[in-house]
């Protein structure tokens, strides 16, 4: 990676972060929509980083979340884990692609049905685990899994927005 990219990596993600804290805590649907923009920092990051930075990278994005937010640690717990099934995510739906050096996940780089699946799935995983963290039971299913879908589409459709106004 060139210094070019590492410096629009880290801008992007500090851009994510504080729309995540400043602006996007605010938005909720129904109560039940809540839209969690930070997580694209993670998912858009370039397929060549080491598995171990990402980790790390992941963790100190959740930790940073979980201490404007008041959580305990659900925000990094969730976000660690999505981060370690990536991998396992892109090898089972991108078997094509992932053979080339370098996957970028961009909405232009792999078009809308594919970037769609690629954020749907992970940020599903993200949500599940957040939400069912904070029930702390499965008494709470039924709500707990709508949450989870209603914020999970909330924020792909966030993410895709977002994707499809930014230019490189």
């Amino acid at each position: 990676m060139t210094l070019r990219e590492i410096l629009v990596l880290i801008s992007l993600f500090l851009l994510y972060l504080f729309l995540q804290i400043l602006i996007v805590r605010n938005l909720v649907l129904f109560d039940y929509g809540f839209c969690f923009i930070y997580v694209a920092c993670i998912l858009l990051m370039p397929n060549e980083i080491s598995q171990t930075w990402l980790l790390l990278l992941a963790f100190a994005t959740g930790v940073i979340v979980d201490t404007f937010y008041n959580t305990l640690g659900i925000h990094a717990a969730s976000t660690v884990l999505m981060t370690y099934l990536r991998p396992l995510v892109v090898r089972v739906q991108m078997s094509q692609r992932i053979q080339e050096s370098r996957v970028v996940f961009t909405l232009q780089e792999l078009g809308f049905a594919e970037f769609f699946k690629y954020v749907f799935v992970l940020v599903l995983i993200h949500h599940a685990t957040l939400f069912l963290i904070e029930a702390g039971s499965l008494s709470l299913l039924i709500p707990t899994a709508l949450r989870t879908l209603a914020s999970a589409l909330f924020t792909t459709l966030s993410i895709i927005l977002i994707q499809f106004f930014a230019r490189r």
